[in-house]
């Protein structure tokens, strides 16, 4: 397989995980954290809006963290 081949295969590989990942993410927030993120912003929308925005800087670094190391074990499995 050819470099060009391979490094496409894999930014593939690496975005299909990321969106799974960021699937089963939005699926969790919404099931455990939406009936307390509907009374928070209707409470007090600055605390939400704070709130919401480091649930975002979570999801990024959490998931990119997640995804590298699940691709990382996937080349290192291939040799």
């Amino acid at each position: 397989m050819s470099v060009t081949k391979r490094t496409l295969f894999h930014l593939l590989v690496e975005v299909v995980i990321y969106a799974v990942l960021v699937a089963v993410y939005l699926a969790l927030v919404l099931h455990f954290l939406l009936g307390w993120l509907k009374e928070l912003s209707a409470k007090d929308p600055a605390v939400y809006a704070l709130v919401a925005i480091l649930l975002m800087i979570a999801q990024a670094v959490g998931l990119e963290r997640l995804a590298s190391s699940l691709v990382h074990v996937a080349r290192q499995r291939r040799g």
